[in-house]
């Protein structure tokens, strides 16, 4: 395996804007990205990079990636809530009942996201953000897992996990059914591999895994897009 998670991608009308209340949210800096977005600065080899780049299309119905951010407390979930609000986020209605113990939220796109209850043990030292929650299949769980080569942690019931080696947070695959698709997705994988790498190996090695092409140039020229086996788009960028 020679391919890396270079970054969690967010769509955004307002790159920066939404990069700030981020940042906000989550106290870490905001960077220029290569290309035309802003990214989050990493604060530790575990942590995800997040990156927002430039979109003109708005959101259309539910994301099938979110954020789980996690909380020590039932003070803590409660102040990362007003802290979200107080930064421009909102309350949002996904369906849920009320009694979950988690909250959820959007941010000032409409990008859903949840605070967890306290005590939550599958999050349990995996850091503020806890997981990139997917909606996906069994099937594409065992797809990142062999495409990242991070180990599988959950696998029950038709819900899957992967985390990396140097721990951090989880990503999750939440089982059937599967939400609808609205157009491209707006937040998404962004893979590379690493400087002298052999991107062309690695995009047929994806292939073979299961994976399709898509096309090029979602970002910038040089992207290539590939779609995992339930259809969801990533990007395999040049070696970084």
């Amino acid at each position: 395996m020679t391919i890396d998670l270079f970054a969690i991608s967010v769509d955004a009308r307002e790159p920066l804007r939404l990069a700030r209340f981020w940042a906000g949210l989550l106290g870490r800096e905001v960077v220029d990205d290569p290309g035309e977005g802003v990214a989050l600065r990493p604060d530790g080899d575990a942590v995800l990079r997040i990156r927002f780049l430039p979109a003109d299309t708005p959101k259309v119905g539910q994301n099938r990636i979110h954020f789980d951010l996690t909380s020590a407390s039932s003070q803590g979930q409660r102040e990362t809530v007003a802290r979200a609000i107080e930064l421009g986020g909102r309350h949002a209605d996904v369906g849920q009942r009320g009694d979950e113990g988690h909250v959820v939220l959007a941010d000032g796109e409409g990008n859903e996201f949840c605070v967890t209850e306290a005590g939550n043990n599958f999050l349990a030292g995996c850091g503020f953000v806890g997981a990139v929650n997917c909606d996906g299949s069994q099937a594409v769980g065992y797809f990142w897992h062999e495409a990242l080569g991070w180990p599988l942690v959950w696998d029950q019931d038709e819900e899957t996990a992967i985390q990396s080696p140097r721990g951090g947070s989880k990503i999750t695959w939440s089982g059937p059914p599967l939400l609808p698709r609205h157009g491209r997705d707006r937040i998404h994988l962004d893979l590379a591999p690493p400087a002298g790498g052999d991107r062309e190996a690695e995009i047929d090695r994806l292939l073979a895994l299961g994976a399709t092409r898509v096309g090029v140039g979602r970002h910038t020229a040089d992207d290539v897009v590939l779609a995992d086996p339930d259809g969801n788009e990533f990007c395999v960028l040049t070696p970084r």
